[in-house]
């Protein structure tokens, strides 16, 4: 039944983008000025960027709507489930210390999810611009200490969501974001879209900031070693598929997962069985 729930018909995922925004938002959300921008879709949920209670607070509105492949009693509970045990991680993340974004409201009858919209550009982004940039001028050993430092943040933010109880299950450099340290002129320029644009792209130049952990949908909580080892395999083969000119950095991660918490050690001893698995499984085929 997962398989099946979890892997909708192509043609219906498919025909998802040629419907009317309107018709995929949920009704509390349908006539709001400025309407929600649709920014990402999944499978299973698309992701919008809006409002919440004022114009002045941008947020992140997670929507999972109804599959009409299923039948309507276990699309339900599906949906509330998965509405809120992502609800429940993120504040039982938050309550721990772990940066995570904050939960505004939710509906699971209606299958959404209103969080506080993160600012800042996805480490993905950030690490391959810099990676295929050369600037004039710019000593390449300190361009390696800044990227080393943004690797021990990474590191230390897992072990952080590790140290929670909370695996991600689905960690990449896409789901993790980097928020720069807000200012004045930040929160100034954020009012004007045209340059708050023009400060975006000025913050990503650099690789200061927080690392913030995004899109907790296949999340759960957990202690138990094998799972956080493999949440950090997960990590290691997407760093090396979607970075592999930096692969070697991901040592950094790992050097600042160990010293994050107690046990995060053992949990790394976990991860060389884990690999070993992942390599016998990829010579079987």
């Amino acid at each position: 039944m997962a398989a099946a729930t979890d892997n909708p018909p192509a043609d219906i995922t498919e025909n998802l983008p040629d419907l009317p925004p309107s018709t995929l938002l949920p009704p509390l959300f349908n006539n709001t000025n400025p309407p929600p921008e649709l920014l990402t879709q999944g499978a299973e949920a698309l992701l919008y960027r809006t409002t919440y209670l004022v114009p002045s607070i941008p947020c992140a509105l997670k929507h999972r709507p109804s599959k009409p492949y299923r039948h309507p009693i276990l699309d339900a509970r599906l949906t509330k489930q998965r509405i809120l045990a992502e609800a429940r991680v993120l504040a039982k993340c938050r309550r721990e210390g772990v940066n995570v974004p904050a939960v505004y409201a939710l509906d699971w009858e209606k299958g959404w999810l209103l969080m506080e919209w993160i600012e800042g550009g996805t480490v993905r982004s950030i690490l391959d611009r810099w990676l295929h940039s050369t600037p004039v001028g710019v000593d390449a050993s300190k361009r390696e200490s800044e990227l080393k430092d943004l690797m021990s943040r990474v590191g230390q933010t897992v072990g952080e969501l590790h140290r929670a109880g909370v695996v991600h299950g689905d960690l990449t450099t896409s789901n993790l974001m980097l928020k720069p340290v807000s200012t004045a002129d930040d929160t100034l320029a954020s009012s004007h879209e045209e340059e708050g644009k023009q400060h975006q792209e000025q913050r990503e130049q650099h690789l200061q900031g927080e690392v913030v952990v995004i899109d907790f949908g296949l999340a759960m909580q957990s202690v138990q070693d094998e799972d956080r080892a493999v949440d950090l395999y997960v990590l290691e083969r997407a760093f090396g598929s979607t970075h592999p000119r930096a692969e070697n950095l991901f040592q950094e991660v790992l050097r600042a997962y160990g010293e994050s918490f107690k046990g995060a050690k053992v949990v790394l001893r976990r991860l060389e069985d884990v690999r070993m698995r992942g390599r016998k499984k990829s010579m079987i085929g």
